[in-house]
């Protein structure tokens, strides 16, 4: 009879995982019943899992499944990743509060269905995904295994905290400005963003965030994030244009030579005036390591101007925020005071653009692709810490309470202009982007990024090294993750309390 303990499944990936079903080993519903238990028992220290299906997943364990991912416990991230019927939350109390399903089920979501995954809830994400952390109010904050009173990062908090706690081996995410790439830098977790337009967003969404956002994963192993970008990569119907796919799998580029690439690295950030020491060790203990596998590593000055281009982001985003808050209200029949005072007050800001200043930023874009693609004729890479310090406290970004206050006052009495007269905008670069300001490059030009857990604090932190590829660079990151990884081996490296 097939029979897999807790241990034997934490000594797999989700490709291992799969490997054991397939050979008759185990069965999906043990592995699901293992995943189950270890969210029981951790998930009330985290706060990883904000919805679970466990009805759902149940049923379809007993079914017979097909796929590269046949059989392993999964859970989606609770933004834009929908199952027909089911309630969606995006991490804000006005949809909490009010029974609203799903209409249809998310491309993505089909996939990974496709793919043998057996979904038994969704992770926690900040209202409409739109911080670095995970502390939405309507659901409490998410904590980081490593350090429970750290961040796991965000958007996609929960996904990585629930992998870092290894009740699954890898979970759904997306990434709109770091979202993918900054959780697992918190978590000790391999966080790939794809390139733009790689990855659908339908059935509803075309160019989510205006091609700012993409879906992908955070995992243990570079090659579970090669078969999840197999798994997904590939226009539907709704796509803006279909991208030009390799002739090979994602999967096959693990484990090959990258060759003798030229790296260019930097830790220095207008946004960060001084990075955490921590950040910049994690940066040269990685080039060291490069340079020991024979690559080519140089110190450079940054590529483009990220004081500049964070403006540019942050317009975007605010504008975003404003057009969410109006859907919502018309779809659900919410109430401004149904969100966070954050929210609104980025959504005010956003209400406040001119067509000419977010014109203006969307334009900035091909400066930011013009200087990247500049860098990119030079060097194969840009590396650069994945954070700009070691994962912070939980609640140390929250607005003091008594600016939170007169910023509902203001928002409540429609004087958010006073708000932009009071140089919002650079206040939430500060104090939102300050910690994580080596993120927004990929997304605002497109180009895929990874995050690899090379480097932890001496009191036991990880803190990620990243790296930026040119246009359909998505093959030569992997290669260099796998290489990477049999370097320096992180797999076998748990949060202590979470065996």
């Amino acid at each position: 009879m097939p029979s897999v303990d807790e241990k034997e499944y934490l000594r797999h990936d989700g490709l291992g995982l799969a490997r054991l079903v397939a050979d008759g080993e185990a069965t999906a519903a043990e592995l699901l019943e293992i995943a189950r238990a270890r969210a029981d028992r951790f998930n009330p220290r985290l706060n990883a899992i904000c919805m679970r299906l466990d009805e759902m997943a149940v049923e379809r364990a007993k079914q017979p499944l097909s796929g590269l991912f046949a059989g392993v416990p999964f859970l989606l991230k609770d933004l834009y990743q929908d199952i027909a019927g089911v309630r969606t939350y995006a991490g804000t109390g006005a949809l909490r509060r009010r029974e609203y399903r799903a209409p249809a089920t998310s491309t993505i979501v089909e996939r990974w269905l496709d793919a043998g995954l057996v979904i038994f809830g969704k992770t926690a994400t900040p209202e409409f995904g739109a911080k670095g952390v995970t502390e939405p109010e309507a659901f409490g904050p998410t904590r980081n295994p490593w350090n429970v009173n750290r961040t796991p990062g965000g958007s996609s908090g929960g996904a990585a905290a629930a992998v870092a706690a290894g009740i699954i081996p890898v979970a759904a995410a997306s990434d709109g400005g770091g979202s993918i790439r900054i959780p697992a830098a918190c978590c000790g977790l391999v966080g790939l963003k794809p390139g733009r337009g790689l990855v659908p967003a339908g059935p509803d969404l075309s160019e989510p965030l205006n091609g700012l956002a993409t879906a992908g994963v955070v995992s243990r192993t570079v090659r579970d994030t090669a078969a999840m970008l197999d798994v997904l990569a590939g226009p539907d119907a709704m796509a803006a244009y279909a991208p030009d796919l390799p002739e090979t799998p994602y999967r096959d580029e693990v484990g090959q030579d990258p060759g003798r690439l030229r790296i260019g690295f930097t830790t220095a950030s207008a946004t960060r005036e001084r990075p955490h020491p921590e950040a910049v060790r994690a940066a040269e203990a990685a080039a060291a390591l490069l340079e020991q596998l024979g690559h080519e590593v140089e110190e450079v000055a940054p590529p483009h101007d990220d004081r500049r281009l964070a403006r540019h982001f942050l317009t975007i985003w605010f504008a975003h925020q404003a057009v969410i808050i109006d859907e919502l209200k018309e779809l659900v029949g919410a109430r401004e005071t149904d969100f966070e005072v954050d929210t609104r007050a980025m959504a005010a800001l956003g209400r406040l653009t001119s067509a000419v200043e977010l014109e203006a930023a969307y334009e900035g874009r091909h400066r930011h692709i013009a200087d990247l693609a500049a860098f990119h004729e030079r060097y194969d890479l840009l590396m650069t810490p994945t954070l700009g310090e070691p994962p912070v406290e939980v609640g140390s970004l929250d607005l003091p309470r008594g600016l939170r206050i007169v910023t509902d006052v203001l928002l409540r009495l429609r004087l958010g202009r006073l708000l932009k007269v009071g140089n919002a905008l650079d206040q939430a670069i500060d104090r939102n982007l300050g910690w994580v300001p080596y993120t927004q490059l990929a997304n605002m030009t497109g180009r895929p990024a990874i995050t690899l857990p090379l480097h932890w604090t001496p009191d036991g932190l990880p803190l990620g090294v990243q790296f930026v590829a040119p246009l359909r660079g998505e093959a030569l990151l992997l290669r260099l993750a796998g290489q990477l990884e049999q370097a320096a081996p992180w797999f076998d490296r748990r949060p202590p309390g979470f065996d």
